[in-house]
């Protein structure tokens, strides 16, 4: 049967196209490709976190996750370095819009982009089999 086997792409649109890719460039810590986007290798996130690498699709009935965005959705992004890129961004004068937290899947962080999309990044944590089942269970 045909199915969906994961994110192909998210396309945003922008106030300020240039002031946006700037942040952006400045979170990503890296250049993008020859499309004016940022491309992500899946066989990349695979290497860094076998269990964690994934793209999760899920809708909220209560958006209160995303304040404080007033929009109806938020981005997540994965990261291989939580605590590395939060004190790059520091220094680049990017700040967190409400404080780091840390679950037995992940670290996260979230920040506010120039056109106020709430960003969330995320730093999976590597469990074992058995805490991934008992946490299924």
């Amino acid at each position: 049967m045909a199915k969906v086997i994961g994110l192909g792409g998210l396309f945003l649109h922008s106030a300020d196209v240039a002031v946006t890719k700037a942040w952006y460039r400045k979170v990503m810590g890296f250049d993008g490709n020859d499309y004016g986007g940022w491309d992500f290798l899946h066989a990349d996130a695979g290497k860094a976190f076998p269990n964690g690498a994934r793209s999760i699709f899920a809708m909220f009935e209560k958006q209160d996750y995303f304040q404080p965005s007033t929009l109806p959705f938020m981005l997540n992004l994965m990261v291989d370095d939580l605590d590395g890129i939060l004190e790059r961004l520091k220094a680049e004068g990017i700040e967190e819009c409400q404080p780091a937290e840390s679950h037995s899947y992940g670290k996260f962080a979230w920040l506010m982009d120039p056109d106020g999309r709430k960003v969330e990044l995320w730093q999976p944590i590597e469990m074992d089999e058995s805490a991934q089942l008992s946490e299924a269970g």
